[in-house]
């Protein structure tokens, strides 16, 4: 059962003052909801990525940044509200102050088996393992070697050092 009563600010001071990415998740087996809370260092942000199955809402709730969606940079401020549908390409960054938001959406299907692709190594050697900061539910690297939850699922990252 998720916990009944939780505030930003609970949140927020609980938070190493350098952690980044998700710094809290909405928990419970039973729920349909999944909902995050995540800080981005002043400057930093994610990756462009498109989302085939889940429309999300997206809250800011302190700093300012830029939300790049679909060939369009839309700069967002604490108190904007966005909502941003499956299919559309998109990528969230900081500005100078850095920013935290939330994101709420339905909650991804369970884990399915899948076929692997070969993989392809290209001349030079390989590159770094990047394999601990790969979050086990939804394959995404983590953009901050520091972080706690997976940006994009929010799943717990397990075995990295608290921040």
């Amino acid at each position: 059962m998720p916990a009944a009563h939780v505030t930003l600010a609970d949140v927020l001071n609980a938070a190493a003052p350098g952690a980044t990415g998700a710094l809290w998740r909405l928990d419970g087996a039973a729920r349909q909801l999944d909902a995050n809370v995540v800080r981005l260092r002043p400057g930093g942000g994610g990756d462009a990525y498109v989302e085939a199955e889940l429309d999300v809402l997206l809250v800011v709730v302190e700093g300012h940044g830029t939300l790049h969606r679909a060939g369009v940079d839309e700069q967002v401020a604490p108190g904007a509200l966005l909502f941003v549908p499956r299919g559309e390409r998109r990528a969230v960054s900081a500005g100078e102050d850095g920013l935290v938001y939330l994101t709420a959406h339905r909650r991804r299907p369970g884990m399915a088996i899948r076929r692997a692709e070969p993989q392809v190594t290209a001349e030079g050697g390989e590159a770094p393992c990047l394999l601990p900061r790969v979050c086990a539910s939804c394959g995404r690297a983590a953009d901050d070697a520091g972080a706690l939850y997976c940006a994009r699922c929010g799943e717990r990252l397990e075995g990295w050092a608290e921040a």
